[in-house]
């Protein structure tokens, strides 16, 4: 089951782990998972369908679904 943004928040909080790096240790932009975090539940303007954003999505698991491939990552270093 997904999770919610908040939920996403509070583990990064709980954990002790920064968004930034979390973003940077996995290739994405920081800026990005910062502002699906932030985005409103739901009307969201970022609304992750493809690319960086649905495979951001996939991996804080606020969405089922598999990564797709996208240059300049590597899946296997997910």
């Amino acid at each position: 089951m997904p999770k919610s943004r908040a939920q996403v928040r509070e583990e990064f909080a709980k954990n002790g782990w920064s968004i930034s790096g979390w973003a940077k240790q996995r290739r994405y932009s920081p800026n990005m998972v910062i502002a699906i975090l932030a985005d409103d539940e739901t009307n969201p303007r970022i609304k992750c369908l493809r690319g960086e954003a649905h495979n951001i999505a996939v991996e804080l698991k606020l969405k089922d679904g598999v990564l797709s491939p996208q240059s300049g990552r590597s899946l296997a270093a997910a």
